[in-house]
């Protein structure tokens, strides 16, 4: 058996980590993870080498949330602590990477910012995040940003009349149909929502702090501590910026893709780069017939789509398509990814640092 403060300086790989919500989903994920077909469920989400717990009313395991390595019973976070040195070196891993695959509505919501969190909510980081479309369903939408000036007095009658109208809440926010690879940047503070049909790749702050008003989620009742975070309703509603309004909403969001290098065998894209965001960056590969270099630790590795393998001295891993894994500090430089066919990895990365 490899000793542990060995095994940190390798890939980590985890147990499947999937997180109840109140929203129906999931369906999709057989597609992703290429598993066994299942219904939508009250399961939507996989957290993706997660050190946070989730913010549910009811706990459905022990510390929900956070990524159990594999094949152990070791929480991730717990491992971080033990082994600093090797998985972060000096820097943080500060940010929450999901997989959310919505069958329906997700209710109009946001999240707040950092100086929100500090001053409410006893936490360093708020919840700015940002959205790579990784596969849809016919009428796939999201909902951005308000489509007219409002005041928060206004949004909390309507979220009152929204327990016998479940979409009177919609009426305020701009709505957007969405194709696979789209990105999208959502910063704190922003009104928005996901819609049905949407499978999302998702980075953001290492939070579960939302402020949803509605009183339903499809079928489920929001109670008032998953509405407002436990908070007085009016600081929790509070934490919606009203000035965000309009068109200009949705063009700051929507990113384009830009290529930072191109060659025959490897295609690099930022799609979230430290000029859009100081919080978290994200990259995609393409990769084929050559190798792709693992160069900075810490940051999350997720197989888009093809095969592969991992390969380092005396290490070799295949990998395929819905895989996904952390590169510890000590392993950076020391590993590479391999394919013979094509291969498709996102790369996540925390905040931008010295």
């Amino acid at each position: 058996m490899m000793k542990m403060k060995e095994y940190v300086k390798k890939p980590i790989f985890f147990e499947r980590n999937r997180v109840h919500r109140l929203y129906l989903g999931g369906q999709s994920f057989a597609d992703f993870f290429l598993s066994e077909k299942e219904a939508d469920n009250y399961y939507p989400e996989e957290w993706i080498a997660s050190t946070v717990e989730a913010n549910n009313s009811k706990s459905y395991r022990l510390r929900e949330g956070v990524s159990i390595v594999r094949g152990t019973n070791i929480f991730f976070d717990e491992l971080l602590e033990k082994y600093p040195e090797e998985l972060l070196g000096n820097r943080k891993y500060d940010i929450l990477v999901k997989l959310i695959d919505s069958a329906i509505r997700l209710p109009i919501q946001t999240h707040p910012t950092k100086e929100f969190s500090k001053k409410h909510l006893n936490c360093e980081y708020g919840k700015t995040e940002a959205w790579l479309i990784v596969d849809t369903r016919p009428g796939a939408k999201i909902y951005l940003g308000f489509n007219d000036k409002y005041t928060r007095e206004y949004l909390e009658e309507l979220a009152v009349i929204s327990e016998h109208d479940k979409e009177i809440m919609t009426a305020v926010c701009q709505q957007i149909e969405v194709k696979t690879g789209d990105v999208f940047m959502i910063n704190a503070g922003v009104a928005h929502a996901i819609g049905a049909g949407c499978t999302i790749l998702e980075i953001q702050e290492p939070t579960d702090f939302t402020v949803q008003p509605e009183y339903w989620c499809g079928d489920q009742i929001i109670s008032d501590q998953e509405r407002y975070m436990g908070l007085d309703k009016r600081v929790a509603m509070s934490a919606f910026n009203f000035d965000l309004v309009g068109e200009s909403v949705i063009k700051n969001s929507a990113l384009t893709p830009r290529v930072e290098m191109e060659s025959a065998a490897l295609k690099k894209e930022n799609l979230i780069s430290y000029d859009d965001t100081t919080y978290f960056a994200l990259n995609r590969y393409s990769l084929k017939g050559d190798s792709l270099p693992l160069p900075y630790g810490p940051s999350v590795w997720i197989v888009l789509s093809g095969a592969g393998r991992i390969a380092g001295d005396y290490y070799r891993k295949e990998i395929k398509q819905g895989d996904y894994f952390y590169l510890p500090f000590a392993a950076q430089n020391k590993f590479q990814i391999l394919s013979d066919e094509e291969i498709v990895l996102i790369e996540c990365l925390p905040s931008k640092q010295e």
